[in-house]
């Protein structure tokens, strides 16, 4: 069993089912999320790479800060465009 936990501080932690994960990521749209903290993109670059090895689609989005939370159209971007997300978070 894995226990993941949430950075929310939840005094009662919920119960969250894990999204079902796909056997391939080939022929996939995989967004590529920079949240907009310094060195997000240089991590984001190298995962583009690795993901283009494993014939995915990559789209690339970037938050307008990271002090805050994406904007409601830019989530809603990704979620219509994506067949799945990585979040980049880096110093």
């Amino acid at each position: 069993m894995t226990t993941v936990l949430d950075p929310t501080n939840e005094s009662t932690p919920a119960i969250i089912e894990r999204a079902t994960r796909p056997e391939s990521l080939a022929g996939l749209t995989v967004g590529l999320l920079d949240i907009s903290k310094p060195r997000g993109d240089v991590f984001l670059n190298r995962v583009e790479e690795r993901l283009g090895a494993l014939d995915a689609n990559v789209k690339r989005y970037r938050k307008p800060t990271f002090t805050k939370p994406a904007p409601v159209d830019l989530r809603h971007e990704i979620a219509t465009e994506c067949d799945a997300v990585i979040e980049a978070l880096a110093d």
